[in-house]
């Protein structure tokens, strides 16, 4: 495979990529070294506004089937018509859950292409997804939102975590996005029935791309997906796991909150709370609602030693098995649509060799694949691959052939 790479600006989010890639590894320990028993997970609280209650016959209901819609003011973006939509999905272990995109669309005309946008979320509170963050000035791609609609793209932003908040259940993140856009494509009100349908994330929002894009052949093989664009991937979570410690860190509570998020989504399999000091405990209760600065600073400094009641040193093969569940490097399948992948070529949060083992396997299997490595890690190429990631969807969706570089 050629891979093409491009030169990047100098920026200090080089130190906060080396943190969230320390963050991380704090994750890997944390699964791996704790013994297996059994667990009650924490869930967040239930949201008080009741659009975003499960109907009593959602399980009677198919997978992107809208429940209820809302309209709002999406304004602040641009010259927008918004709704918010509740809609059936599945989670990890095959059961019904309910879940929430949120659905910007150009005034003017219809069956515009669709955006499916996938935004980082590092939280285990319900209330820190883009159907909140759009409207309270949390979501920090908000910007790039009037760059999609002055292009007359229509944009979906799924809560892609889930109903329970699962932060770090990546394949989870697949399903929710691709039935999201069943729910936009079936609500008439949006004029989107038609529409030819882009996917783009990055960092944990590339995670919930990818999948969806390596995911949507077998489960949602009737959307009209023209290209799946993601960066920043962490394609491989097991890799992120060898070799590394346990030492205090600035950004741990992140660490613990995706350990938490992922005992949500498998509870029997990696029964994380059993196995809690009394300062675990404090500080799982602490965080069970909270979003990512509130996180931050209620773990900073502490260490998987510190939560961990006993830490057993051998490894957890039921952790090792969740890893690669959620690691789109190991999903046996691959999309259909061209894929445009973008990173820093030192990122240790997303490292590259993973990240091209995946590219290899999906051209392998007839992907057309553009695989683009900018210098640097993973900060700045988030906003260094902005340009590029728009216009390959500027070309997909005028039926421009793919690039690849397989």
């Amino acid at each position: 495979m050629i891979v093409r790479h491009t030169r990047r600006a100098d920026g200090p989010a080089r130190a906060v990529s080396r943190l969230a890639a320390a963050v991380f590894a704090v994750l890997a320990v944390t699964l791996t070294f704790l013994p297996v028993a059994q667990a009650q997970p924490t869930v967040p609280r239930p949201d008080p506004d009741p659009f975003y209650a499960a109907p009593a016959d959602l399980g009677a209901r198919a997978n992107g089937d809208v429940l209820r819609f809302r309209p709002v003011d999406v304004s602040r973006y641009g010259n927008a018509d918004g709704w918010q939509i509740l809609y059936r999905s599945t989670n990890s272990t095959g059961g019904p859950i309910a879940a929430v995109t949120t659905v910007l669309v150009p005034r003017g005309g219809v069956d515009r292409p669709l955006v499916s946008y996938q935004a980082i979320i590092n939280a285990l509170g319900t209330d820190c997804g883009p159907s909140h963050t759009l409207f309270t000035g949390g979501l920090q791609e908000a910007p790039v939102l009037p760059l999609l609609l002055t292009r007359g793209w229509a944009v979906a932003l799924p809560d892609h975590l889930g109903p329970n908040s699962a932060y770090g259940a990546a394949r989870l993140g697949g399903q929710v996005t691709l039935d999201g856009i069943r729910a936009a494509t079936r609500l008439p009100q949006a004029g989107l029935g038609r529409s030819p349908v882009g996917l783009v994330g990055y960092s944990g929002g590339g995670m919930a791309s990818a999948w969806a894009g390596a995911l949507a052949p077998t489960y949602a093989p009737e959307l009209p997906i023209v290209g799946v664009a993601a960066g920043g991937v962490p394609a491989n979570l097991n890799e992120l796991a060898n070799g590394l410690g346990t030492a205090p860190h600035p950004l741990f509570g992140l660490a613990f909150a995706a350990t938490l998020g992922l005992e949500r989504e498998y509870p029997n399999r990696i029964p994380v709370s059993a196995d809690l000091s009394p300062e675990g405990i404090a500080l799982r209760d602490q965080i069970a609602n909270d979003c990512s600065q509130e996180i931050i600073d209620a773990g900073a400094n502490r260490s998987a030693l510190q939560v961990a009641k006993n830490p057993a040193q051998v490894e957890s093969a039921a952790a090792r098995s969740v890893f690669n569940e959620n690691s789109v490097e190991f999903y046996p399948g691959a999309p259909s649509a061209p894929v445009h992948l973008w990173q820093g070529g030192a990122d240790v949060l997303a490292p590259a060799e993973s990240v091209a083992a995946t590219a290899r396997k999906w051209c392998d299997a007839g992907t057309r694949v553009d695989l683009v490595v900018l210098p640097g890690d993973h900060g700045p190429a988030s906003i260094e691959g902005v340009p590029g990631t728009l216009a390959w969807l500027d070309g997909r969706f005028a039926g421009v052939p793919a690039p690849t570089n397989c």
